[in-house]
């Protein structure tokens, strides 16, 4: 084994995670599974919301175009020789695929052969990006194209009104590929420059979990990657008050029924990591308490014929933002967002059911110890976990300790009207 391997074990759910510092500075995650299909995420702490940042000391932030670190995610599968990465990938039977998201950038491939063969292709396309003024202006283009689509797009169109609606500075409310005018900003210097600044091994991890043996895992890295400086920036996202920026969003679009969407807003998120990941497992828990196809809600709502099955629930708290939100379609949305604050006011009344309380905690851990029958679910989870600084393999335990009286006063904090704000895409024949 290698110096510096550290095997960490959860004998309560039976699994095995590999870490290594590696010298390079990236941080390498393994988790074994006896399975047909082998998976790997390359991950960087850098997202659409990191638009302003510094070196740490500087006096002034660096502020880019929106859209920037979506942009940079696309043009890192071209190389210097003209091969797209892709056909790289395809050449060992590999599935590769990359994305950005709110707070990190991924890329990412599947393979049953040639596992390791892929990973090399995996780090030489992370490590040695290319840009040049031609090829950046041939991709405002292609991504403007998507920005055109997107903004055709009704449910895009219903969640990113309600960030809107809540947030006034955060850059959550910004679509992730930004617009047709900051993308015609953006410069192969600046693509660079967020490159140098993000891209440091030491803000960045690989998570792998398959059939695999770790030590080549670690043999292929130290082939391939280069020991990067210490890690010295910081982002900054703009001062929020707790409260919602406004109440209501409202577009028409040509859409056959209104859809709409409901957000519960919140700032209190911890500096500790663990802090986190045990309010973000509380909150699962609420929201699926509160709004999951077995509650009061959805079912008065779904049997009077107020929604549709289209509805969705979406719970987040990470280092930089946090927040419940619930989507749906239906006939009559504001008889849903009646019902929606008549259903809050009884459960501050009488508190949330201890019941629901129970079912919903057991099918939070049971939904979690599914992840680790597929390797994606795994690698994924690692990576979500780690790039949040919390370790995966305490999430059980945490979500085991959770108390109903922890959930029912994270109810009474979050769920107040001042913090709530309410979207709706209505067909134009309503209008």
């Amino acid at each position: 084994m290698n110096n510096g391997i550290v095997i960490r074990e959860n004998p309560q759910i039976g699994e095995r995670c590999y870490y290594l510092k590696h010298e390079s500075g990236l941080n390498i995650y393994f988790i074994p599974k006896n399975l047909a299909t082998s998976f790997a995420v390359f991950s960087t702490r850098y997202g659409s919301v990191d638009s302003r940042f510094r070196y740490r000391g500087e006096d002034k932030f660096t502020v880019v175009p929106d859209g920037i670190a979506h942009y940079l995610e696309h043009k890192m599968f071209e190389n210097e020789d003209g091969v797209d990465s892709f056909e790289l990938f395809a050449k060992y039977g590999a599935k590769a695929n990359a994305f950005t998201s709110f707070d990190k950038t991924s890329y990412l491939f599947s393979s049953t052969d040639n596992f390791y063969e892929s990973l090399g292709v995996l780090l030489n396309l992370v490590t040695h990006p290319y840009f040049t003024p031609e090829t950046v202006a041939k991709e405002q283009g292609i991504i403007g194209q998507e920005i055109a689509m997107i903004a055709d797009n009704a449910e895009n169109t219903l969640i990113f009104g309600l960030l809107g609606a809540m947030y006034k500075t955060h850059n959550v409310r910004i679509e992730i590929g930004g617009s047709q005018e900051s993308i015609a900003k953006i410069t192969a210097p600046l693509l660079y420059e967020c490159y140098e600044k993000f891209y440091n091994l030491n803000n960045m991890s690989l998570c792998i979990s398959g059939n695999q043996d770790f030590d080549k895992i670690v043999e292929v890295c130290d082939g391939i990657l280069k020991k990067s400086e210490p890690y010295n920036v910081e982002s900054e996202c703009l001062e929020e008050n707790a409260e919602v920026f406004e109440k209501e969003f409202v577009k028409y679009m040509d859409v056959p029924m209104p859809l709409f969407a409901i957000g519960v807003k919140d700032l209190n998120i911890s500096p500790d990591a663990n802090v986190r990941m045990r309010r973000r497992a509380a909150m699962q828990i609420l929201s699926e308490l509160l709004f999951g196809s077995s509650s009061k809600f959805y079912n008065v709502c779904y049997e009077d014929g107020y929604i549709t099955d289209n509805f969705d629930l979406w719970s987040e708290h990470n280092r930089s933002f946090s927040m419940i939100t619930l989507s749906a379609v239906g006939a009559n949305p504001d008889k849903v967002f009646e019902e929606y604050k008549k259903y809050i006011a009884e459960n501050y009344e009488n508190g949330i059911s201890r019941q629901d309380f129970e079912r919903c905690k057991k099918m939070s851990y049971a939904d979690f110890i599914r992840t680790f029958d597929s390797t994606s679910g795994i690698a994924y989870s690692i990576m979500d976990f780690v790039l949040d600084g919390a370790d995966m393999l305490d999430y059980a335990e945490t979500v085991s300790s959770l108390t109903y009286d922890e959930v029912n006063s994270l109810f009474r904090e979050l769920f107040r009207e001042e913090y709530t704000s309410y979207a709706k895409v209505l067909p134009k024949n309503k209008q």
